[in-house]
């Protein structure tokens, strides 16, 4: 017969040798980088098995992308051929590829068949004990070309002790010391199987995974309806911010605004002449997406401020909106990247019965698309280049997914650290296309999940599925578009819980400046703000009394100490006698630190509960009593056994947020 010509090119040089399967964290087989930040531990998941009865051994790789080397640590087998490892993620951001490789380990397997055979009646075990010492000098010769003196060395000597060693204290040998790990160190990967291709993993600052966000309107820094503020009359906002303990303070568009169909007082259409329009109509007589709002200041200005945010250890994160005024210069310039009635005039934004005559946006098809892309990237690395390190992005969902995917790829080659945070909400599939194309933070439902089976399956579905590989959720209780019923006229407590809800069921959050004052007055019938500094310079007293600025203070200064909250995946909801009461915890691998949230969801009355630890879980032995301290308003309790009971009075303490540890 003659040679077959059918095989696979799969097969390339040879089959393979081990199954190595279902690798995990992946985002669509790989089409995605999974995520995750600098230092964090990767866990790495794959079914590996093979034909017949070998052991098998198995390493979990990675490597930065374009390195040459690989940095591996081994995969241990679990239940049902799942197998198990973890790496900690580089310290240095940026692309990285990880792999498991798999093979017959020839010493494990030499090793377990002769134990085996030492349990019958077999008496001569020469050819098994001759079949040891080829499988070891063959790992001699690897130390040896691995340049590793000692460790040929040593097994050569282990050799020796093996030809001498009675058969039944053969395996003896194999018990002592490092034996195992000097011959784990050498082992024949000839015949091994790589998971191919390897799969993509993005590694990004803690800032990525773990943030506190402030926003506020520059221009209405002093709280003053008679006077627009300027970059350098927003050194207290930012101060104040800090104070707070929040990390990024974003600002809405600071680029000049237009002034034809110009927006009033709460989106009226007729402008007066002191009205200052909405900062997302973008582009004026003074410039477009690369200059600053005359009343604002200067770029210098804006580089002073974004340094005196840094004395601060605060990022200024920028809103890119990508969208024109009907002045702004692309539309003389380029009138081809806009979309045209027929009668050829330039077709406004549109969100029926919302009409934004004051905004046009952009044709990401156009005929010049390719010369729009690439204006829209140096836009980016413009004000990357004066210190920019955060973005927020408005309405991605309405621009072309393969535009982001391409712009953020592009971006990170220049600077691997930057942030984009995804401001969508829309179909879900669409939010978390986006995240998965490379957006580092998305917004969220969160706003309108109130009840406590809404709150527990949202939070679930984000940190315990597959979206924990992708989409980094960013809780927000309000934002300048959104007041949302259930703070509308509400009481303090109301903005207490939501807040203490939004920063420790994520590791991400943000408020809208006014949220710290409790601002509560709606625009009627509609989830938005009343007199919206969105169109108009607002009155505010931010030292007024009844403010709850102290409150959010401890509640971020409780996130940065308690290392539990600030991972993202370590969640799980403890049960509760009423449902007006959630509960659920967070932890360290290690158990050391342990923090127990128990929030009253209903701000106008009193609730009471009993809530149910899993103490065998958190380490604690039930016939011991255990504290458990509030850290937001420092009471401290003993307790024993898993069912305890909480009251909660919303004009108090509408919560509780221990730390638990065994007496």
């Amino acid at each position: 017969m003659g040679k077959s010509n059918s095989f696979p090119a799969s097969f390339g040089a040879r089959p393979a040798t081990v199954v190595v399967a279902n690798v995990t964290p992946s985002v669509e087989g790989g089409r995605y980088p999974a995520k995750r930040i600098v230092g964090e531990l990767v866990r790495v998941s794959a079914d590996i098995f093979k034909d017949g009865h070998d052991v098998l051994a198995a390493v979990v790789k990675w490597r930065k992308r374009g390195a040459r080397n690989w940095e591996e640590r081994p995969v241990l087998q679990g239940d049902n051929d799942r197998w198990h490892g973890e790496f900690m993620a580089p310290t240095e951001a940026g692309e990285y590829r990880f792999t498991v490789e798999a093979w017959a380990d020839d010493v494990l397997t030499w090793l377990h068949d002769y134990e085996r055979r030492l349990t019958g009646d077999q008496k001569d075990f020469s050819t098994e004990i001759e079949e040891g010492r080829v499988i070891l000098n063959l790992a001699a010769d690897r130390a040896a070309r691995g340049r590793s003196r000692a460790d040929a060395e040593a097994i050569d000597e282990l050799v020796e002790r093996l030809m001498k060693t009675p058969p039944r204290e053969v395996p003896h040998l194999f018990e002592e010391g490092d034996t195992m790990a000097l011959l784990a160190r050498w082992p024949n990967r000839s015949l091994s199987t790589c998971f191919d291709p390897p799969l993509p993993l993005m590694v990004e600052p803690e800032l990525s995974q773990f943030s506190a966000w402030y926003e506020f309107f520059p221009r209405n820094a002093e709280g003053r309806l008679d006077k627009h503020s300027t970059f350098r009359d927003c050194v207290p906002r930012l101060q104040a911010a800090a104070a707070m303990g929040f990390d990024i303070v974003y600002f809405p568009p600071i680029h000049p605004i237009g002034e034809t169909f110009r927006k009033g007082k709460n989106n009226t259409l007729n402008a007066g002449p002191d009205d200052v329009g909405s900062p997302w109509a973008i582009g004026g007589p003074a410039g477009g997406h690369r200059e600053i709002e005359p009343a604002l200041g200067t770029i210098a200005d804006f580089k002073w401020l974004v340094k005196e945010a840094r004395r601060l250890d605060l990022e200024i994160a920028m809103d890119f909106a990508i969208q024109c005024s009907p002045d702004h210069p692309y539309v003389r310039e380029h009138p081809e990247w806009f979309f045209h009635r027929p009668d050829g005039t330039i077709k406004y934004a549109e969100n029926p019965p919302k009409k934004y005559q004051d905004i046009y946006p952009i044709n990401f098809h156009c005929d010049d698309w390719q010369e729009l892309w690439q204006e829209l990237l140096e836009v980016v690395l413009f004000w990357i280049d004066k210190g920019i390190r955060v973005f927020r992005v408005d309405n991605p969902h309405t621009k072309p997914v393969s535009f982001w995917e391409w712009l953020i790829a592009e971006v990170r080659k220049v600077q691997p650290e930057t942030i984009f945070l995804s401001e969508a909400f829309t179909r879900p599939k669409m939010m978390q296309a986006l995240a998965k194309v490379g957006f580092t933070q998305s917004y969220t439902y969160f706003t309108w999940r109130v009840t406590k089976q809404e709150l527990t399956d949202y939070t679930l579905e984000l940190t315990q599925g597959e979206m924990r590989n992708y989409y980094r959720a960013n809780f927000w209780p309000n934002t300048p578009d959104i007041l949302a019923y259930h703070l509308q006229h509400a009481p303090p407590a109301a903005f207490k819980l939501r807040a203490a809800l939004a920063a420790t069921l994520s590791t991400s959050w943000g408020i809208y400046s006014g949220y710290e004052l409790c601002e509560n007055e709606p625009l009627p019938g509609r989830e938005e703000y009343l007199d919206s500094e969105k169109y108009q310079l607002k009155d505010r007293d931010f030292d007024q009394p009844g403010n709850i600025a102290g409150f959010i203070a401890r509640l971020n200064a409780v996130r940065r100490e308690e290392l539990a909250l600030r991972s993202y995946e370590n969640i799980a909801f403890v049960p509760s006698d009423n449902h007006h009461v959630i509960a659920y915890r967070k932890w360290t691998d290690d158990l050391s630190n342990q923090i127990v949230a128990v929030v009253n969801l209903d701000p106008h009355h009193r609730q009471e509960s009993t809530i149910h630890l899993p103490l065998e879980a958190m380490g604690i032995d039930p016939g011991r009593r255990y504290t458990v301290e509030d850290l937001i308003y420092g009471d401290i309790y003993h307790w024993q056994g898993g069912s305890n009971y909480v009251a909660l009075d919303p004009r108090s303490k509408p919560l509780h947020l221990f730390r638990v540890r065994q007496d």
